[in-house]
Parts: C-alpha cells; sequence; structure tokens
C-alpha cells in the first residue's frame, strides 16, 4: 500500500535532516522545522519493520486539529499544515522532559501499581485501586527525553535539582499540562471517549514557551469509551479503548517488548490493515469527522511538492 515508510527529499535551505521514530524533520534556514510524519509505528521504543496506512496522516491531522484548539492556553509551534502529512512550524529549543499526566490508573501507571509500586515519579498513588479506576485528581508524571533508547520516569524533585529545567519554567510548564488536560478532557467527552492520559512536549524561543510536537493522537494519548466504562470497571472487564495500547498488547501476547532477544511478531497483511483501520476509526471518534483517504497517488511525490510549495510562501 502506497504507505510512507521514510523520506529522503532535499529542500531550498535545507540546513539538516533527522530521523525520528516516526517523523522525519529538515531544518529550513534554521529557522523552520518541516516535519513529514510518516507511517512508521514504533512501540517499546522501537520502530516495527511494517509501516501503517494512513497513520501519519490521522495523527498530524488530529495534532493540528487540537494544536488550533488550545492556543488560547498557549501558543504553539505550528506555521502551516500543506499536506495531510506535514507540518512546518518554527524551531524551539526543547525542554528535555515530557509532561505526561494521568486522570486514570491505566498503562505504564497500572503496570508499577501492579508490581507493588504505590508511587510513580514521586507522586503517592492510595491503596485500593484497581487498572483503570479513575484517580481521586490528575497526577502529572514526567519522563526524561531520551534521544536514543528509552524514556525514564523521573520527579519534579529530581528535575528541579538537577537544573533540567528552572523552577519557574517548570511551574508554568505543570499549568498549561493541567489546563490543556482539561480542554482536551472536555473535548473528548463531546465526542463519547474519557482522555486517560496524555503527554505534552515544550519548547522556548526567547522567553515564550510554546507546545511543540503533536497532542491528543493515539499515539500520545490514551482514550477510553465513555459508554460502558462504569459497567466495565463494576464487572472488571476491560475497558474499550483508542489508543496505542492494543499495539503493544499484541506484542506483548507475542513476546516482544523491545528487549535484548526478542524478535517482532510478523506483521501479516491483515495485521497491517486492522492497526490501520483501528487509527482511522479512532480520527473519526475523536474529531467527529469522517477521514478522507487521499487520492491513490504517489505520496512522496505529493508530499514534496506541498513542502516546496509552502516553502516559497514562508
Amino acid at each position: 500500500m502506497n504507505a510512507i515508510k521514510e523520506t529522503h527529499f532535499n529542500f531550498p535551505g535545507q540546513t539538516s535532516f533527522y530521523k525520528g521514530k516516526v517523523r522525519d524533520v529538515y531544518t529550513i534556514d534554521n529557522k523552520y522545522l518541516v516535519m513529514v510524519v510518516s507511517d512508521r509505528i514504533s512501540a517499546f521504543d522501537v520502530v516495527l519493520p511494517e509501516p501503517i496506512p494512513y497513520k501519519g496522516q490521522v495523527l498530524n491531522q488530529i495534532a493540528a486539529k487540537f494544536l488550533k484548539a488550545t492556543a488560547d492556553i498557549v501558543p504553539n509551534w505550528v506555521v502551516n499544515v500543506p499536506d495531510p502529512s506535514v507540518t512546518i512550524g518554527r524551531i524551539c529549543e526543547p525542554f528535555k522532559v515530557e509532561m505526561v499526566i494521568r486522570g486514570y490508573l491505566a498503562g505504564h501507571a497500572a503496570r508499577e501499581y501492579a508490581a507493588g509500586r504505590r508511587e510513580v515519579c514521586g507522586v503517592a498513588l492510595p491503596e485500593g485501586l484497581k487498572e483503570n479506576d479513575k484517580l481521586p485528581e490528575p497526577i502529572i508524571t514526567p519522563t526524561t527525553k531520551a534521544a536514543v533508547g528509552h524514556d525514564e520516569d523521573i520527579s519534579k524533585e529530581d528535575i528541579l535539582a538537577n537544573g533540567i529545567v528552572s523552577p519557574e519554567d517548570y511551574e508554568k510548564l505543570e499549568k498549561y499540562t493541567r489546563e490543556l488536560f482539561a480542554r482536551g478532557t472536555e473535548i473528548a467527552a463531546k465526542q463519547g471517549l474519557i482522555l486517560v492520559d496524555t503527554k505534552y512536549e515544550f519548547g522556548k524561543v526567547g522567553d515564550q514557551i510554546y507546545l511543540i510536537d503533536e497532542i491528543h493522537t493515539p499515539d500520545s494519548s490514551r482514550y477510553f469509551y465513555s459508554e460502558g466504562y462504569n459497567e466495565r470497571q463494576s464487572k472488571n472487564e476491560p475497558q474499550k479503548q483508542l489508543s496505542k495500547e492494543f499495539v503493544r498488547k499484541w506484542l506483548i501476547e507475542n513476546n516482544f517488548q523491545g528487549k535484548d532477544g526478542q524478535t517482532v511478531p510478523e506483521m501479516t497483511p491483515e495485521k497491517v490493515q486492522s492497526i490501520s483501520e483501528r487509527y482511522i476509526e479512532l480520527y473519526e471518534q475523536i474529531t467527529g469527522e469522517k477521514f478522507v483517504k487521499p487520492a491513490a497517488e504517489n505520496v512522496l511525490e505529493r508530499v514534496e511538492t506541498a513542502i516546496k510549495k509552502a516553502l516559497i510562501a514562508l
């Protein structure tokens, strides 16, 4: 299928290129970033061998929608979205932490809790919780932002003690994180969803903090369906969710968690298509809009042409 696995463009004014886990990032005139959201998919910090058609478009369009819907809370890095899979934005100096916020005991926090730990990133958790329970109030559990390998949990106290973020800036990051999560929760509720947990990344230009990267996408967030949530919890049943967790669970069931010596299970065409359909489902559910597949054209040519036109207009 016509998926974006990797790009090798060369644009006027291009000063550098960075290939991330799922994004190809081109620096233009040391002022702008051109972010191509590929169809690569990663789990447990490993890029899986097969791209997922339309995944990049899903992530990029959801992020664009919610960055626009939260611009009154904190300015963001976006300058233009010239293609369904591309965002162009200003270069910011990123903070070396990711601000993870959790409203429910799910995913990594649930696994930590099940292992007997009652503290995540220096935040105490009460006894008597079960997986997917709502927390008394949302908690912020930051991680370090690793250039290579796994991000690591870190406490607010360690962030400040190690001078990773200044106290003044960290206070703002916490404030923005809580306000963004509250807005995301409101928007999700209108679509019959619960925003369970998510992460935000921030950067700085001069003294101004900007929200960067993607927000409220299935790669950065976890959603439950509101309908039936209480009933499923009371019966100790798994929650119906829209997130990348279904990919992680499939990998775990097939003995893969990114550890040395483990092999990614075979990604058959049927498995790839099913993952693609789940991403499209989330797009339509959270945005309330029909997902539009681009015409069957050469996707790389389409992306390159759109970017070149947009760069001329900057």
